[in-house]
């Protein structure tokens, strides 16, 4: 079959879902993985047809995307920050507000004395550590962009660090893994080590439930809940966790950083300050929405 006659058949079956400029980007990415041809080939090849063997995996992956997965689980694997990743059915996709809120600590570090006593933050070693961290995405980007940096990194999913171990290997970094339920007060490998941290960062679950109608079906019904939702009578729940472990595991002048709930932003400002945190910020992300808090343990 022509290449140019299944991309018609992808535009046919999936335009009214996903629009023609998707479903472009849609099929160039798919081309690209399975058979490592380009849009440009495309352009100079318009007869360019494949086997039976070859078409195979486009019209799986037709099918799937008709089931609303998302092309990122089809292809195992994305882009963040400029780095690839892995992933599956155990983690989230990483988004475009988690760079943003990477790339405000790596900026931190780099440009100012973020780390606890310290006049040259660029020349010391600071101790971070990611707490949730699924594909291992914020903290392989921190150990990738903060030299000299020690990062640690945490989460309950086993199936979610074996492939954040694989990413961490694709990207060159060590970063130290640890399973470990954040919701629960026992931290004995972490505290086993008598480490204190200068940044602790955490893009933890915060969807309530109540706003599921909010979310589309191909993160619904594909990325993992447990990442995801949490109680609408307990929204914030992982962050009281977190910070009330960050009062004893950070660093004085430490920063705690947090995505949140674009729409708990005063919520989150008045937790920070009952655990005393001082200089709390709340950070709009690209769309305009209550993103990410920065607080500093004085």
């Amino acid at each position: 079959m022509l290449v140019k006659d299944i991309k018609t058949v992808f535009h046919d079956q999936l335009d009214s879902e996903y629009g023609a400029n998707e479903v472009d980007s849609f099929f160039n990415i798919l081309i690209e993985h399975y058979l490592d041809l380009n849009r440009i080939t495309l352009v100079l090849e318009p007869e360019l047809t494949l086997t039976k063997k070859e078409e195979g995996p486009l019209f799986e992956a037709l099918t799937r995307l008709e089931n609303h997965e998302p092309i990122q689980y089809i292809v195992g694997e994305t882009e963040f920050y400029g780095l690839q990743f892995k992933v599956n059915e155990h983690t989230l996709i990483p988004r475009p507000e988690t760079e943003e809120l990477v790339e405000l600590i790596i900026n931190n570090v780099t440009s100012s004395a973020v780390v606890a006593d310290t006049r040259n933050a660029v020349e010391k070693s600071p101790d971070i550590l990611d707490i949730g961290t699924g594909t291992g995405c914020i903290a392989i980007t921190l150990a990738k962009n903060i030299p000299n940096a020690q990062v640690a990194a945490i989460d309950v999913s086993e199936g979610a660090l074996k492939i954040a171990k694989e990413n961490a290997r694709l990207n060159e970094v060590e970063v130290k893994f640890i399973q470990q339920d954040i919701l629960k007060n026992s931290h004995a490998e972490l505290g086993s080590a008598s480490q204190k941290f200068d940044i602790i960062v955490s893009n933890p679950p915060y969807v309530r439930e109540l706003e599921k109608l909010e979310i589309k079906d191909n993160v619904l019904k594909h990325e993992p809940h447990l990442a995801l939702f949490v109680p609408d009578d307990d929204p914030l729940k992982f962050y009281k966790a977190i910070t009330a472990f960050a009062v004893d595991n950070l660093k004085e002048g430490g920063y705690l950083f947090f995505e949140i709930n674009q729409y708990l932003g005063e919520e989150m400002k008045q937790l920070l300050a009952d655990y005393n945190f001082k200089n709390i910020v709340v950070i709009k992300d690209i769309f305009g929405n209550d993103r990410i808090t920065k607080a500093l343990k004085p």
